[in-house]
């Protein structure tokens, strides 16, 4: 005779209704962790794409530049990257890799940013002379073959920096470069090293969108402190990604507070508060977060390649 013995999948404890449920749930899961395995590759493989860049030569560039002001000047001459290097954020061809060349007690100090600009460029092709080099508003930029380095003249004074009036004409007030960067590595390390990656993707994601959309890589920088300052969720750089053009996309309506002090505002060229340019690219933004939570739902690989702009 049958015995009563609870174990059976039929015991009465679930319905057949139940166990179909149960079944697809699992299988659901099955799918949705594989999916999630996928993109996270994805993810890897391009993030090692964009770190394959050579970090000597980059600092054999900045040895030579080095040399190529030191014999002539009195007193020390330091480089320090307040761009995208020092923060661990460049991505080639795509940030803005600004390098305040910091005079102390030289024969620069009394000249005008003009014309320690001029000064710079003269040097720079002198000792580069198959290089091209190039004079901007405020700073001079070199194009070695792996990487653009831009040089702007910057003064000692006291705990921070002088940099050059926007018009050139004549040193600005006391900006401490310092501070961004630390608060960004403070905040890379809360979220477990994550932040960096999802920044350098961000990156590489919004080159795509059209010249006159393009941001700076300071301003991307300053969007993801913003966006991450009280985040809670996933620590991972999928996760972070979406997390990111979600908010972005409101948070570029406002102009954000410059904490190095460069200036008002990290992203003054947009101009005022919820102009037109800002809500197109607000726009913009929000089309790349939809795409994520289309992609997502659709378990497709294919889209989030084409988001990352990579190929499978």
């Amino acid at each position: 005779m049958g015995g009563s013995g609870g174990g059976g999948i039929f015991s009465g404890r679930s319905s057949p209704r139940d166990l179909r449920r149960q079944v697809r749930d699992s299988e659901n899961r099955a799918t949705n962790d594989e999916f999630a395995t996928q993109v996270a590759q994805l993810i890897d493989a391009e993030l090692g794409t964009i770190n394959q860049r050579d970090k000597e030569a980059i600092g054999g560039h900045v040895e030579e530049i080095k040399r190529a002001f030191g014999h002539e000047i009195e007193g020390s001459l330091s480089l320090l990257f307040g761009g995208s290097i020092a923060k661990r954020t460049y991505v080639n061809g795509l940030s803005d890799v600004d390098s305040i060349v910091i005079l102390n007690k030289s024969e620069l100090v009394d000249m005008s940013p003009i014309e320690v600009k001029n000064y710079f460029a003269r040097q720079l092709q002198r000792r580069f002379p198959k290089t091209p080099v190039e004079i901007g508003n405020l700073a001079v930029t070199i194009k070695f073959s792996d990487i653009e380095i831009q040089l702007l003249p910057g003064v000692k004074a006291g705990q921070g920096v002088r940099i050059s009036a926007p018009d050139g004409s004549k040193w600005s007030s006391v900006i401490r470069p310092d501070k961004f960067a630390t608060k960004l590595t403070d905040l890379n390390r809360s979220m477990n090293g994550k932040l960096v990656p999802t920044i350098k993707l961000t990156k590489k994601i919004l080159s795509k969108l059209p010249e006159d959309q393009q941001l700076s890589g300071y301003h991307v920088e300053s969007l993801a402190i913003k966006a991450f300052e009280a985040y809670g969720g996933s620590k991972t750089t999928k996760e972070m990604l979406r997390h990111f053009f979600a908010n972005a996309s409101e948070h570029i309506k406002l102009p954000i507070k410059d904490s190095s002090g460069q200036s008002i505002h990290v992203d003054d060229y947009l101009g005022g508060a919820g102009n037109l340019k800002r809500r197109i690219i607000g726009d913009s933004i929000g089309r790349i977060s939809r795409s994520m939570q289309n992609a997502d739902g659709a378990q497709s690989t294919d889209q989030w390649a084409d988001i990352l702009n990579t190929e499978l």
